[in-house]
């Protein structure tokens, strides 16, 4: 590297000797992760001037680092593999298939985590995430009149067609990712991250509106308390995407409907 910057400095004064006529010359030399700035002569005294900066991506990542309330907002569906044709308890007179529809940009998830964390397993490349946090879903009906019904849970046609219907159900959980850092020496880098998160069902409400007066009603309506979930993770420079899909049905029995999400994720890694 020595040598190298010598020649370096070398070629430059040659250069810069020959034009005599310049007052303020400045040379700019990138060397793998170092700018090389070089100063020529002012008012013919000659003088040289050497800067050496570091790149970004000099950058050096620590064994363990934490990101505090990582924030997610996507879109929340569900497989709906439910056969209708055989008779099910659970469903009321004109309940089908078709009521079970789902507004595209009505129904969101949020998520927020409170901390994640990614410790090095080899060379930064390979590392392995976990964290805590809450997730969010929010599943907006286009049929305004199904409503859920306790103890039994059954589910059917309300009078009323009302302006907004949905069913919320949020969940405590903990996910666990095997990450693929493909820049470490990046701050804001590429990288893919996948594995499975377990999570609580704390929550679950239906909630009506209409004309400004609203009903909420809590229940379990025959749902799982956990839920077992496949993620990933892709990671363009600073826009990361995330993604989850069910192992399997978020009720009990009776429904089929497997839910998934995607979306933004908000993070410094």
């Amino acid at each position: 590297m020595f040598i190298l910057l010598t020649g370096c400095c070398f070629a430059l004064t040659t250069l810069a000797q020959t034009d005599t006529t310049k007052t303020n010359e400045s040379d700019t030399i990138r060397v793998g992760g170092m700018i090389i700035i070089k100063k020529g002569k002012t008012n013919g005294d000659e003088y040289e001037e050497i800067t050496v900066h570091h790149r970004k991506n000099d950058y050096k990542p620590s064994n363990i680092s934490t990101n505090w309330f990582i924030f997610d907002l996507g879109f929340a569906n569900f497989n709906d593999q439910t056969d209708y044709k055989a008779g099910n308890s659970m469903l009321g007179p004109g309940v089908g298939e078709d009521q079970f529809d789902l507004r595209t940009g009505k129904s969101v998830n949020v998520n927020i985590w409170f901390f994640m964390q990614k410790l090095n397993i080899t060379k930064h490349v390979v590392n392995l995430k976990y964290g805590l946090g809450i997730e969010t879903n929010n599943y907006r009906f286009e049929d305004g009149r199904v409503k859920y019904l306790k103890s039994p849970t059954q589910i059917v046609l309300d009078t009323i067609d009302h302006n907004k219907n949905k069913l919320a159900v949020d969940y405590i959980t903990i996910p666990l990712m095997l990450n693929f850092n493909f820049t470490p020496r990046r701050e804001e880098g590429f990288g893919l991250s996948f594995g499975v998160s377990a999570g609580y069902r704390y929550s679950s409400r239906q909630k009506l509106k209409d004309d400004g007066e609203k009903v909420k009603t809590h229940g379990s309506f025959d749902l799982e308390p956990w839920k077992i979930s496949y993620i990933a993770e892709l990671q363009f420079g600073p826009v990361k995407f995330y993604g989850s899909y069910a192992a399997k049905s978020m009720y009990k029995n009776g429904l089929d409907q497997t839910p998934y999400n995607m979306g933004i994720r908000f993070s410094n890694w």
